[in-house]
């Protein structure tokens, strides 16, 4: 029971990551369950079938407020299907002992890329016309092939894509990619259903993660307003690192003074890009407040001949405020 109970805490607290970041309940709910113990494969498995509960619910969500593009949901979501049962049987076919640093050289690349992207200001390449079918397939597959074999990565690999196009609202990135999630999170648990039977699914661990995730999907709607995304991503992704590093340093049966020395600079660059984050999210704030500025002193619409500034996203927000068309200084 006591385990059952942790569980739940671990899919509560993934949830209020994914949330606030609209990405990373896999990799923080994977990363997790490796460090209680758990086999690569019934990790990656038992997450992936609570995230069919998850993802319906939040794409239900993302629909009602309309925060979903139809088009680029249908274009990405079956590619995606295609690499996580392709990742997932990738997985189900290699040993425990071979998976377990596979599995953790993802999730930790995966750490360090949160750790650099919500280090800084994301900004957007305001670029004319749709998306690409093209672009959008191969975005699919590769994210879903990630998420089966990392236990997690559909969110960090295809919502910054898409973002750092610049062709389209941030609500409706997030809301398709968390829209599509549902179709790749019951491909891969297809998958992972095929490679390694009923019983590779935790069941109880399952129901765990879920009743977690279902709970704190409300009060992550409301932490997202409270907890900048961009500390709160910077911070998971140094966990991730960190945790993700003790199994890297196993298989490497690495000994001596070189795990302390590893950890020492990894926390290093942990606190640097903490750092980094502050002063981000300070610039991104100074950037609204003279925009708002500039919007109350001179309410009138912009000429076309004024090119309008590139304004930096903050990760997580609803909707970034568009700058002032024209701020002349």
């Amino acid at each position: 029971m006591r385990k059952l109970v942790i569980l739940a805490l671990v899919g509560l607290a993934a949830q209020l990551v994914d949330g606030a970041l609209g990405m990373a309940y896999g990799l923080t709910s994977s990363t997790l369950l490796l460090f209680a113990g758990v086999a690569p494969a019934a990790a990656s498995a038992s997450v992936h079938l609570a995230e069919i509960g998850t993802t319906l619910a939040a794409g239900v969500a993302h629909w009602r407020f309309g925060n979903v593009d139809w088009r680029v949901v249908g274009r990405i979501a079956v590619p995606g299907a295609v690499g996580a049962f392709a990742g997932a049987t990738f997985l189900s076919s290699i040993s425990t002992e071979s998976a377990a640093p596979w599995m953790a050289a993802i999730l930790f690349t995966l750490g360090a890329y949160l750790l650099v992207r919500f280090s800084r200001p994301l900004r957007a390449n305001r670029a004319a016309g749709p998306l690409r079918g093209r672009f959008l397939g191969s975005l699919g597959l590769v994210a879903g092939f990630v998420d089966a074999t990392g236990g997690g990565g559909w969110g960090p690999v295809a919502t910054p894509a898409l973002l750092v196009s610049g062709r389209m609202e941030p609500r409706k990135v997030i809301g398709s990619v968390d829209t599509a999630e549902f179709v790749v999170a019951g491909a891969a648990s297809i998958g992972f259903l095929i490679g390694l039977g009923a019983e590779g699914f935790l069941l109880p661990t399952v129901a765990a993660l879920l009743v977690g995730g279902l709970v704190a999907a409300p009060i992550a709607a409301w932490l997202v307003r409270i907890v900048p995304a961009q500390l709160l991503g910077a911070t998971i992704g140094g966990v991730i690192v960190l945790s993700n590093a003790r199994t890297l340093i196993r298989a490497g049966e690495l000994d001596g003074p070189v795990p302390p020395l590893l950890y020492a600079v990894l926390a290093t660059g942990w606190l640097v890009a903490l750092v980094l984050a502050v002063r981000a999210l300070r610039r991104t704030r100074r950037s609204r407040t003279v925009a708002e500025a500039a919007l109350a002193a001179d309410p009138a619409p912009a000429s076309p001949a004024v090119v309008e500034p590139v304004a930096p996203i903050e990760a997580g927000a609803e909707e970034p405020r568009r700058l002032a068309a024209a701020v002349e200084g």
